[in-house]
């Protein structure tokens, strides 16, 4: 079964029209728009080290935190409402293309913007699954609101995940869902995502195929969903899919044997582009849950990382800088020596870069 997915990856990537290979300084900013990378900083300058990748490579985006995962009391990009005004201005300044200004803001316990640095605070999924559609609108229009404020524009949110499994931990026991029933879940992500949308920030759809029935959490290691896991989790994101507003979807870290038996979720040509692409028929940006959560970097090389994900069919590979440390020269020229020994064909690069430009920036 792998070699029959493998002959049909090559098919598909190499009957495409021959393309000549872009100037090497080009190809590296093809694939810098592919990266969303964190960073250290709350104020940045033109000597920042964020400021010169976004300009050496025209980075996709960026994410933001606002306490080190570590060191819970120190500060990283976000203090204040005045700080993080200023803060995304000078990143939207020294960028030399739109740019995707990204941050986790579900509500509830998954909220970078908090009440004790300022500003306004919301509940989780499951709590407003408890309300209104009404109450949720309003809500939910207020956050975007204030995302839009403060210049972000890229909201990796809303969960879509079933709370099938009342012992996880990660999206389960942190109120992240909004139920077990595939109705109400879509139902509260859509107000979610034309909320954002309405306000001019891009939602996220996460965490594909279906994090809600693991009991592992894919930040700490390898997560096994295949005992657990149901079809019956792909239907919130096909009902999205079908009302053609989706923008972005998450990949999750998760293995699940059921859909593919040697890789998890990320780095799977058989879920993300059989699946997701060819049977489910999404268009738009594919982006990886962070590379550096254990459930990737324990076992896979940064080189066989990129690589395999890539030629999956992620579109955009985050890098959130919290959980390790990766120098984004060292991204960007992994990836670039492996486009040119031909192990990621140069026709990924050029699709991934052609649904990026078309995101709503």
């Amino acid at each position: 079964m792998r070699n029959i997915i493998s002959f049909i990856l090559f098919l598909t990537l190499y009957s495409l029209p021959l393309q000549a290979m872009p100037e090497d300084a080009v190809l590296k900013k093809m694939i810098g728009r592919m990266l969303v990378i964190g960073f250290d900083d709350a104020t940045i300058d033109a000597q920042s080290a964020i400021v010169q990748e976004l300009q050496t490579y025209e980075l996709g985006g960026v994410i933001l935190f606002d306490r080190f995962y570590k060191e819970r009391e120190r500060i990283k990009n976000i203090s204040s409402p005045a700080q993080l005004q200023e803060l995304t201005k000078q990143l939207k300044h020294y960028a030399q293309k739109p740019l995707l200004i990204s941050i986790d803001q579900e509500g509830g316990k998954v909220a970078r913007l908090k009440k004790r640095d300022g500003f306004s605070e919301f509940p989780s999924a499951f709590s407003f699954s408890k309300s209104s559609f009404e109450h949720a609108k309003e809500r939910y229009t207020q956050m975007a609101q204030m995302l839009k404020e403060y210049g972000i524009n890229c909201d990796f949110g809303p969960v879509v995940d079933l709370a099938i499994n009342a012992e996880n931990r990660v999206i389960v026991g942190l109120e992240r869902s909004y139920g077990k029933e595939s109705e109400a879940v879509t139902q509260y992500a859509q107000i979610f995502s034309d909320a954002l949308k309405s306000k001019g920030v891009i939602s996220v759809l996460k965490h594909f195929p279906g994090h809600g029935s693991s009991l592992g959490d894919s930040h700490q290691g390898f997560v096994d969903v295949t005992q657990t896991w149901s079809e019956k989790e792909l239907e919130p994101y096909q009902n999205l899919i079908n009302t053609n507003t989706v923008s972005m979807i998450m990949s999750a870290h998760v293995y699940n044997a059921k859909l593919d038996d040697t890789y998890p979720a990320t780095l799977s040509y058989a879920i993300n582009s059989t699946l997701l692409r060819g049977k489910m028929h999404y268009h738009g940006v594919l982006i990886s849950d962070d590379l550096q959560m254990e459930a990737i970097a324990n076992y896979y090389t940064l080189k066989e990382t990129v690589t395999l994900a890539i030629n999956s069919g992620i579109d955009m590979l985050l890098f959130g800088n919290q959980l390790s440390k990766t120098q984004t020269n060292a991204i960007v020229e992994t990836i670039f020596s492996q486009i040119k020994s031909g192990k990621i064909p140069l026709a990924r690069i050029l699709e991934a870069n052609e649904r990026i430009a078309r995101l709503p920036l």
